[in-house]
């Protein structure tokens, strides 16, 4: 599927790729919910996959409210430079391993629905044009919003997938 590039194709694939990460967890049963994947992947359970999705949410969210006071965000955390994703990504790991599997469903949710605010208040141009906030640096809001949800999402589709048939 392609990269969305207007706000509409975000809104849209953001919306699908959500339900159909949401919806696979639903077919499964509680117990298979619950049960931890393989080893050999830093989320050890859908659980994981989760908190992941909602701590990155969270992430974006506040870049967006300190860009768009004319801030400069810590990108992507305070303390952590792009090069340090895995720490960050394992920090997030270990931060949230004690959260329920239902609690982190709610958390997703949540956030999710915050994400999709952020699309829905702006044109194509506020979202798409390249350096149009100082904070996006070189890239647009739509590409960081794009990471943080629609292509975020079918990654996660994709490591559950492939975790339960292993």
């Amino acid at each position: 599927m392609p990269r969305p590039a207007n706000k509409k194709d975000l809104l849209s694939q953001s919306k699908r790729n959500f339900d159909s990460l949401m919806d696979f967890i639903d077919t499964l049963s509680l117990e298979e919910q619950s049960k931890d994947f393989t080893l050999g992947t830093l989320n050890r359970n859908i659980r994981d996959v989760l908190m992941h999705l909602h701590h990155w949410h969270l992430l974006m969210l506040e870049w967006y409210a300190k860009g768009m006071k004319g801030e400069k965000p810590d990108m992507p955390a305070k303390n952590y430079s792009w090069k340090d994703t895995p720490a960050l990504n394992r920090w997030i790991q270990e931060h949230y391993s004690q959260t329920k599997l239902q609690d982190a469903i709610k958390n997703l949710k949540h956030s999710y629905q915050e994400v999709q605010r952020i699309i829905e208040r702006h044109t194509d141009e506020e979202l798409f044009e390249k350096k149009k906030y100082f904070w996006t640096g070189s890239t647009s809001l739509g590409a960081y919003l794009v990471s943080a949800s629609s292509s975020h999402y079918e990654w996660a589709l994709k490591l559950i997938r492939k975790a339960k048939k292993a």
